[in-house]
């Protein structure tokens, strides 16, 4: 129907002309009472914000020469936090001359991988970043 018919009944009955779908064609309208249409669009779009889940980025950071108690201490948190549905940010710093043996801090990573695989997966494979290397690992 024409624009004018529409506003014209809409006034009849005392309520609002409201565009719902802009972008259909034929546009569609509705006649309501558009504070309510408003109210209740902003209740819809609160309960959408309630039910999502923030996902944070946690970072575990170590050295290629950790020591074995120091490994099972990161581990640990890096579990928790997995659990926690957070992701995890693995950092491997080198410094000095560290930096010629890489493959140590290489191996560090694949087994820290491997420890977590039963409750996480590697979402970053680990690669290098100047005088780190990063993966990050997400929850299954």
């Amino acid at each position: 129907m024409s624009v004018q018919d529409a506003l014209k009944r809409a006034q009849d009955v005392g309520l609002d002309l409201v565009e719902v779908a802009p972008t259909a064609v034929p546009p569609v309208c509705r006649i309501i009472d558009y504070s309510k249409y408003k109210y209740e669009q902003e209740k819809r779009e609160k309960e959408a914000k309630k039910k999502q889940k923030i996902v944070h980025i946690k970072e575990v950071r170590m050295g290629p020469k950790i020591g074995e108690h120091d490994y099972q201490f990161k581990l640990r948190n890096l579990e928790d936090f997995l659990k926690r549905g957070d992701k995890v940010r693995v950092t491997m710093m080198f410094r000095g001359r560290e930096m010629a043996h890489m493959d140590l801090g290489r191996k560090v990573l694949d087994r820290l991988a491997s420890d977590v695989s039963s409750i996480g997966e590697i979402e970053e494979a680990p690669r290098l970043e100047g005088r780190i290397i990063g993966m990050l690992i997400r929850a299954k």
